[in-house]
């Protein structure tokens, strides 16, 4: 006899196809020991196959920067560009490390979705990525940390000093030009403003 309680699929097969690849495409996250990964959705698809700008066509590579109008990204670009020639090989093609990326390391540095898709990008790109980039004290006191081979580590650390030095020069100019408009200005030394700031300071005092 059949239950009354049955229940009767109605919805069409094309709805019933759809949420079939949905589910075989786009599963919800799930615990991992301690860390719960992330849910994926169109958007993560799309950014694998169509990348939208730059931090989406190097996303592969971990955490690049985003504001291609920022002073920081006009100083990381290099850096960006220089992993990216060591991390793919010339046989492989982007789509398939951002694809690795989303589905076997969740997109993230920490968490792992899927253990053989991880461990393959991670061979095929020789581990290098980013770890993290901020500024901290000030915004042209930039941190880099990468996973990298040590040309590309030394690459960080130049343009870490390289953007700091700009950074500083440029605040003690502003600050020494709001003593003496007239001030001689000669660029390339932290140093050298740090004294003269501190002499018209002397000078200012005095009066």
């Amino acid at each position: 006899m059949e239950s009354k309680f049955k229940t009767k699929d109605n919805r069409p097969l094309s709805q019933k196809v759809g949420y079939f690849l949905e589910g075989l495409l786009f599963w919800r996250g799930r615990p991992k020991g301690m860390i719960y990964t992330r849910d994926i959705d169109w958007d993560d698809i799309r950014g694998i196959f169509l990348p939208d700008g730059f931090e989406e066509k190097y996303s592969y590579l971990g955490s690049v920067p985003y504001n291609e109008d920022s002073e920081v990204f006009k100083a990381m670009y290099p850096l960006v560009l220089a992993m990216d020639y060591e991390a793919k090989p010339k046989w492989c093609p982007r789509w398939f490390l951002r694809f690795l990326h989303v589905f076997g390391s969740d997109k993230s540095i920490v968490r792992v979705r899927n253990w053989t898709l991880h461990n393959l990008e991670r061979k095929l790109t020789k581990g290098i990525a980013f770890v993290d980039w901020k500024t901290k004290w000030q915004d042209y006191d930039l941190r880099i940390s990468i996973h990298a081979p040590k040309h590309l580590q030394d690459l960080a650390e130049d343009i870490e000093h390289g953007f700091y030095s700009r950074g500083a020069q440029e605040e003690l100019v502003a600050k020494i030009l709001a003593i003496d408009p007239n001030a001689s200005i000669i660029w390339g030394s932290v140093e050298r403003f740090i004294k003269q700031l501190e002499e018209l300071e002397n000078k200012q005092n005095d009066k």
